[in-house]
């Protein structure tokens, strides 16, 4: 947690009320995304037990699974879910555009030109707190390789014929989450939690009642009162009033009204009592959606809260990454290739982890860039300063066949840089890529000069509004505004055994 954060908590502890954490928001939110509300039986992590679903605030459609263990009722649920969610995520591929990329063979060096197809759009999924991510990577995983009615040989439970194909969408969907800064498939906890400070733990957080208890409190309520009302208040039944988000129920509800009730209709099974069957099932039904249903409300209520922040400048950048990935995803399924593997070799693993190291880095930069909040954070730990300029002093480098503008700029800034002279420092509201060089702290005076070294163009003279004015507001870091590329890494037939590759 950073100290902008935790100072943020603290003034929500003292006020009652969320604090903002950001000016903007930070990712991209469809026009209409699919909610899902997913839950699991207890003691069964990967037994789907409900789901409430859909694109519609009023009209969310509720599937269950009146018997979670009977794996014939799991599959058709899953399947019923396919028919569902499907249709929306295989539905943004008919849209796309032809982009050009030049590309170069490693073997000959001769450059190509390669064309590929970019949806236009993609889909979006919101769940309500980071355990609804993990049941549904545990659906997709346990779906990947499920044998079908089609299959030559389906032996004992074979599963729909879209059940797999879901599996996969699914598991692409939960690793395209472990991505700093995608948006496939978010959650209304992690979203609400960027953009608000609250006076609770980051584990309270994940309870998006007691969130949303901070943030749309009652007038004249404090946020703490609301969100332990919000996590304790129960019925005369002793059932919970705001239940909790999932996946996992509440055990007073399993045991009570769920447990009572699935017995039931596993007796009435056993007797073979159709219409007494359907009754149980409908039971079932009406338990599970009074739990789903109001949680339902509250994803929609973050969204509304969500809504009333612009969108930052490069969110729409990293949306661009995440069509490339479910293009690409989309790409494979059509070629009909196999599965992911449930374990990546070495080189693929440390692809992956380079990549997220390289998207964290990148999202860390863009937020900074876009919000004055998160740069902020960078200014109060000395790694920016922000503040206007009070002099300019033309200079010049006389060193070169051309002389080249070196001009001196004097900034007075409340901020305490962390530097010494000579210092390499990066222009984050001037020209792109402009660096400069400290030259002097003046910290009595609350002022420091600096050197001025690139993006003033190529002549004697400065290009108008490269160098800023007295009097106008510029901000510097002394972190690269972009991340570096990482090195580059063998192909798995390239490496030793060890990591996976051919044996000696």
């Amino acid at each position: 947690m950073s100290l902008m954060t935790t100072l943020a908590r603290l003034e929500a502890v003292r006020s009652g009320r969320a604090e903002p954490l950001a000016t903007v928001r930070h990712r991209h939110l469809a026009e209409r995304p699919m909610l899902l509300v997913p839950l699991a039986a207890a003691g069964e992590t990967a037994a789907p037990l409900a789901v409430a679903l859909g694109r519609d605030r009023e009209h969310p459609v509720v599937l269950t699974v009146p018997q979670p263990l009977d794996r014939d009722r799991r599959f058709a649920f899953l399947a019923e879910l396919a028919d569902h969610l499907l249709p929306y995520v295989e539905g943004f591929g008919a849209e796309v555009e032809v982009r050009e990329r030049e590309v170069k063979d490693p073997v000959t060096g001769e450059k190509t030109v390669e064309s590929r197809e970019l949806v236009v759009d993609a889909p979006q999924l919101i769940v309500p707190n980071q355990g609804g991510v993990g049941l549904l990577g545990l659906l997709g995983r346990s779906t990947w390789f499920r044998r079908t009615a089609d299959d030559p040989d389906p032996g004992p439970y074979p599963a729909p014929a879209r059940v797999p194909l879901l599996g996969r969408w699914l598991t692409h969907f939960h690793d395209r989450a472990l991505v700093p800064g995608s948006s496939l498939l978010l959650t209304m906890t992690g979203l609400l939690s960027r953009h608000w400070a609250t006076g609770q733990s980051n584990l309270e957080d994940q309870h998006l009642g007691a969130l949303l208890g901070w943030l749309a409190r009652g007038p004249g309520e404090r946020g703490d009162r609301a969100a332990l009302r919000a996590e304790t208040a129960r019925d005369a039944q002793g059932q919970l009033l705001c239940p909790p988000a999932g996946p996992a129920t509440d055990p007073a509800f399993d045991t009570k009204l769920l447990g009572p009730a699935i017995t039931r209709y596993d007796a009435a099974r056993e007797l073979g009592d159709a219409s007494a069957v359907k009754a149980r099932e409908q039971e079932i039904h009406e338990l599970l959606s009074g739990i789903l249903l109001p949680v339902w409300r509250q994803l929609w209520q973050g969204l509304d809260l969500l809504r009333t922040l612009p969108e930052a400048a490069h969110v729409a950048e990293r949306w661009e990454g995440d069509r490339w990935s479910y293009s690409a995803h989309r790409e494979r399924l059509a070629a009909g290739e196999p599965p992911q593997p449930i374990r990546d070799d070495a080189v693929t693993a440390a692809r992956r982890l380079a990549q997220r190291e390289r998207e964290q880095t990148k999202v860390d930069l863009q937020e900074a860039l876009d919000d004055p909040l998160a740069m902020a954070e960078h200014r109060l730990a000395g790694e920016a300063f922000a503040g206007e300029v009070v002099a300019v002093e033309p200079d010049w480098d006389d060193r070169g066949r051309t002389p080249k503008p070196r001009p001196l700029v004097t900034v007075r800034t409340p901020d305490q840089l962390h530097a010494d002279p000579g210092r390499v420092l990066h222009r984050a509201n001037g020209p792109s890529a402009q660096t400069a060089e400290l030259v002097e702290l003046d910290e009595a005076r609350g002022q420091l000069t600096i050197r001025l070294l690139s993006g003033m163009g190529r002549r004697k003279d400065p290009e108008p509004g490269s160098v800023p004015e007295p009097g106008e507001q510029v901000v510097f870091t002394l972190f690269e505004l972009a991340p570096r590329q990482s090195a580059p890494l063998p192909e798995p037939e390239d490496t030793p055994w060890t990591h996976g590759g051919p044996p000696q």
